[in-house]
């Protein structure tokens, strides 16, 4: 007869099953983007966007831009000091086997720039709030990005407020394995102020279009140009943008 295993090794195994089981468990998707961004407007801007999986095709998500553009700085000196800086979190939707993302979000913002300052500047903790909407698709073929954000003044510092409204819309082919081109439409506008005479206006709409290389190491870059078609606007306008997620 085949002998009995000794009962301190049975006991052993039952404590030993849950851990090995915990072991195989998936653990939650989690990414993070850097990316570097510039162009003809906003400058130079770093942004970090980060998400973990809290539930199936629900992610938690928050970002970062660090603007380091010195206007900005509404009353200080453009020394780079009190740099305007935002900073949010929300979540992300997921459907269509991840093909379709929607990422509502709020962030807020820090410095001057919305709630104003006094002569000589001041730095502002919540100098204003940005809803925010980001719908993202892509498959093996197609890619198209829309994101809408409302920046409304928190704080009344300085003499003057603005608030702001800030979208985008692209859509694009790829071609080959890292190649896609597509078209972009956007705008900025100036939606409130409490200047002396001040009113709502269009700040800038720009519409052209974009190539953009991504490699398979999670790497991308997009170059994106054309006009500012707003009525007595001169000039083009350009963004470039380079990004990589972990």
């Amino acid at each position: 007869m085949p002998s009995r295993g000794h009962p301190l090794v049975t006991v052993l195994l039952l404590l030993s099953a849950p851990a090995a089981l915990g072991a195989q468990e998936k653990k939650p998707a989690a990414s993070f983007t850097l990316a570097t961004n510039q162009d003809n407007f906003f400058g130079f801007y770093p942004t970090f966007a980060g998400t973990y999986e809290v539930a199936p095709r629900t992610d938690f998500a928050f970002y970062g831009i660090l603007w380091t553009i010195p206007a900005f700085n509404v009353g200080g000196p453009a020394s780079g000091g009190n740099l305007w800086t935002e900073f949010g979190a929300g979540v992300r939707f997921r459907s269509m086997q991840d093909k379709l993302a929607i990422k509502p979000q709020l962030g807020f913002t820090h410095g001057s720039l919305l709630s104003g300052a006094p002569t000589g500047g001041s730095p502002n903790a919540f100098d204003g709030v940005v809803p925010s909407l980001t719908v993202n698709y892509a498959d093996a073929r197609y890619e198209a990005e829309w994101y809408s954000g409302y920046y409304r003044a928190l704080r009344s510092v300085g003499p003057v407020q603005l608030d702001f409204i800030h979208f985008w819309a692209n859509a694009g082919v790829k071609f080959a394995k890292i190649v896609s081109v597509g078209g972009h439409y956007e705008q900025l506008r100036n939606s409130r102020t409490t200047a002396p005479g001040g009113r709502a206006a269009n700040t800038y709409q720009w519409l052209g279009g974009y190539v953009q290389f991504a490699l398979p190491m999670n790497v991308t870059a997009r170059f994106t140009t054309g006009a500012n078609i707003l009525d007595g606007a001169r000039g083009d306008f350009y963004k470039l943008s380079a990004a990589v997620t972990f």
